[in-house]
């Protein structure tokens, strides 16, 4: 599933070319891709043609394009929201250009500058969505997300917590809050309602960087060693969007169909039976949850409590 650094290439890409357009046509090839929107694809279609997009806002892993209000409209507004899902792709495309394998929706724009665009919504597993979704104030008055100056939020985003990239991230609430829960760190990671954007590729690199085991308890973590992985968290996050974030297949591309290139950076995740760029002990992949987690079983130990109740070594 794309993460922070891929749905923020695909937010980058996209911000200048529907930022003050004008919605001239929808199609909805898909219903199912609308499973977010209260409505069905007329719905869908109505509310959005003749409506101007003001930008192209992110939050974690989700993405959104505000409207410009209507002239009668009461409250924060209305966006586009989009969740890429495990496939979805959101494409630039010329309005000549042949249909998209696994094209869902498909926007036409005019752009002042650009003239006619079209954002394509293409989406091969069908787990990812569009909607229209009502904006509500931030609780905490700072601004909604990455790329807009406004204190708003889709009304389905208002709960998953801000991103480890967003300068109104709280830190010592964060410690505060593992400190309080009683579960192992990357569960704690990999929460949206605790810190978003991170998934399962960017958690190992995290955990790897900070020499902390995936089932480390949260309430036994030195306040020392949270801010020491956050700050592996935002390093590793910056260093993905440099390059474009991580691709293993055509599932995730940036606006124009390119590839990012972190996969080549990668230290733990997918790097079993390699050495640690560390240490040189072979990476190791193990179950966790309903996926799997990687890491250098010499350079992140597994904490001695879960090594007596479990009776293994400290590998």
């Amino acid at each position: 599933m794309p993460e922070l650094p891929e749905v923020e290439v695909v937010r980058a890409g996209l911000e200048p070319a529907v930022t003050g357009a004008l919605v001239g046509a929808v199609e909805v090839r898909e219903e199912r891709s609308l499973r977010r929107h209260v409505g069905d694809a007329l719905d869908f279609e109505g509310r959005l043609v003749g409506r101007r997009i003001t930008g192209a806002v992110r939050r974690g892993k989700f993405l959104w394009l505000p409207l410009a209000p209507l002239a009668d409209a009461e409250g924060a507004g209305e966006a586009v929201l989009a969740h890429l899902g495990m496939s979805g792709q959101l494409l630039l495309r010329s309005p000549d250009a042949p249909d998209d394998r696994q094209l869902r929706v498909r926007l036409h724009l005019e752009h002042p500058v650009h003239g006619h665009l079209v954002v394509v919504f293409a989406d091969q597993r069908i787990f990812g969505s569009l909607a229209i979704d009502r904006l509500e104030p931030t609780p905490d008055g700072a601004v909604g997300g990455r790329g807009s100056a406004a204190a708003a939020v889709p009304s389905q985003v208002a709960h998953i917590a801000r991103d480890p990239l967003d300068p109104a991230f709280d830190d010592a609430r964060f410690a505060a809050a593992l400190a309080r829960r009683r579960t192992g760190i990357k569960r704690a990671l990999l929460d949206q309602t605790l810190v978003s954007g991170i998934g399962n590729i960017y958690a190992d690199e995290a955990l790897w960087a900070a020499r902390l085991h995936f089932d480390a308890p949260t309430d036994r973590l030195p306040r020392r060693r949270v801010h020491e992985l956050l700050a592996e968290v935002r390093l590793v996050l910056d260093r993905a969007l440099a390059e474009g974030g991580t691709s293993f297949d055509a599932q995730y591309v940036n606006v124009n169909g390119a590839s990012g290139y972190f996969s080549h950076s990668l230290n733990a995740y997918g790097q079993q039976g390699r050495a640690c760029p560390r240490c040189g002990t072979p990476i190791v992949r193990e179950a966790f949850m309903n996926r799997s987690s990687h890491r250098c079983p010499r350079c992140q130990r597994r904490p001695r409590a879960l090594t007596a109740i479990a009776g293994v070594d400290a590998s």
